[in-house]
C-alpha cells in the first residue's frame, strides 16, 4: 500500500537517497528515527494537523539521514533534514527545479546558528498575522541556542505596523528617516505585551530606502519576504537592494524569497510553462534570494502542487526547526 501522496512518483528519488546513506527503505528509516526515541510523524502532525502524510514521511527521511549523518548539533540536522525533503520532490517539478527542499533545510540551518542573531519577516503588513509562527520558531531555536535569535517584522507603513503590534502584542518600533545620511532614528518604542511578544520588533516604513534603513539597522542576517500585496513595491525591492549593500559591505545575509510558484502571481499569462514559468514576483524572488521556496505559505496542497510536500512553507520552517532540535536533544541524550 502506498505510504503518502503521489507515492509512485516520488518513490525512486527517495530509495536512491536513502541508498546512499545505506538505509534500505522508508520503513528502516522509520526505525532509526524510532530507536532514537522520536516521533517524528507526531511531531510534524502538531505542527500542522492538515498537513498531508507525505510531510510527515518527508520529516521522518529528513531525520533518519540526520542520524546516519552522525549530526549531533540541530543546525547541521536541519540540513540533513532538508536532503529529506528534497528527495521528496517530484522531478522536474517547480520544487524540484528550485531546490525548494535544500532551500528548506539551509534556511532552518541559519535558524539554528550562533551566527545568525536576526531573522526578519519582510511583508506587507496585511500577512502579518501568519507572522506568529515566529514566535514558535524563535521559542523552539532558542532551546538549543546560546545567544537567542531577535525577530522582526518589517513592513510597508507605521500605522499598519503600529495596529498589528496592537493585535499581537509585539514591540512597535516608529522610525524616522534621514535620506542625507541613508539612516533611521528611533521615534518611539512601544511593547503591547510582556514576555515572547513583546521581544518581535514591528517596523513600519514609509519608503524602500527606510525599509533597507531598518535592516542595517537591527542588522539582519536571514530575511523571508512574502508575496502579498506590495511585493513589487516594497519587500523585493528591500531585500534586493539590502543583499547587494551586504555584499558589498563583505556581510553575510541569506535571502528567502516566499512565492506562489509557476507565474501565479502578478502574470497569469504563462502558467502553462511549468518550472520554466517567470511570473513577475517569481522573477523578482530570483534575483535576489538564497533560496526561492514555491506555493502558498500555509496551504498544504498548493505547495503540494508545486511538487514538494502537503504542508505551508510557514509551518515547514517552523517544522525543520522543531525535528532539528529534536535530533540534537536526542543525540545529548545518548540515543546515538
Amino acid at each position: 500500500m502506498a505510504l503518502f501522496e503521489s507515492y509512485e512518483r516520488r518513490i525512486d528519488t527517495i530509495n536512491s537517497v536513502l541508498n546512499s546513506y545505506g538505509i534500505s527503505s522508508i520503513e528502516e528509516a522509520e526505525k532509526i528515527t524510532k530507536d532514537a526515541g522520536l516521533d517524528v510523524y507526531e511531531q510534524v502532525k502538531k505542527i500542522q494537523p492538515i498537513c498531508f502524510e507525505n510531510a510527515c514521511w518527508a520529516y521522518t527521511v529528513g531525520a533518519a539521514i540526520a542520524i546516519k549523518k552522525g549530526c549531533r548539533k540541530a543546525a547541521e540536522a536541519a540540513a540533513a533534514i532538508g536532503e529529506g525533503l528534497q528527495a521528496f520532490c517530484i522531478p522536474g517539478s517547480v520544487a524540484d527545479t528550485r531546490k525548494v527542499g535544500l532551500g528548506h533545510g539551509n534556511l532552518g540551518k541559519m535558524l539554528l546558528e550562533e551566527e545568525t542573531e536576526c531573522f526578519a519577516f519582510l511583508a506587507g503588513h496585511e500577512s502579518f498575522a501568519a507572522a506568529e509562527g515566529a514566535i514558535g520558531i524563535a521559542e523552539k531555536a532558542n532551546k538549543v541556542r546560546q545567544k537567542p535569535l531577535r525577530v522582526i517584522l518589517n513592513g510597508l507603513g507605521k500605522d499598519a505596523a503600529k495596529i498589528i503590534s496592537r493585535i499581537n502584542g509585539f514591540t512597535f518600533v516608529e522610525t524616522e528617516y534621514d535620506p542625507y545620511t541613508n539612516t533611521v532614528k528611533e521615534i518611539e518604542r512601544k511593547a503591547y505585551s510582556e514576555g515572547l511578544r513583546a521581544k518581535v520588533n514591528c517596523y513600519g516604513a514609509n519608503s524602500v530606502p527606510e525599509g533597507v534603513a531598518i535592516m542595517w539597522k537591527e542588522n539582519v542576517d536571514v530575511s523571508i519576504t512574502g508575496n502579498s500585496t506590495n511585493p513589487t513595491r516594497f519587500q523585493h525591492p528591500v531585500a534586493g537592494t539590502y543583499k547587494k549593500e551586504r555584499t558589498e559591505a563583505g556581510k553575510k545575509y541569506f535571502s528567502v524569497a516566499s512565492g506562489g510558484g509557476t507565474g501565479r502571481t502578478l502574470h497569469p499569462d504563462n502558467m502553462a510553462a511549468g518550472p520554466a514559468s517567470y511570473g513577475f514576483t517569481d522573477t523578482l524572488g530570483r534575483m535576489h534570494s538564497d533560496a526561492q521556496f514555491a506555493g502558498s505559505s500555509s496551504v498544504p496542497a498548493h505547495v503540494e502542487m508545486m511538487g514538494l510536500i502537503g504542508m505551508g512553507n510557514n509551518p515547514m520552517v517552523g517544522a525543520t526547526v522543531a525535528v532539528a532540535v529534536s535530533v540534537e536533544e536526542a543525540a545529548k541524550a545518548g540515543k546515538f
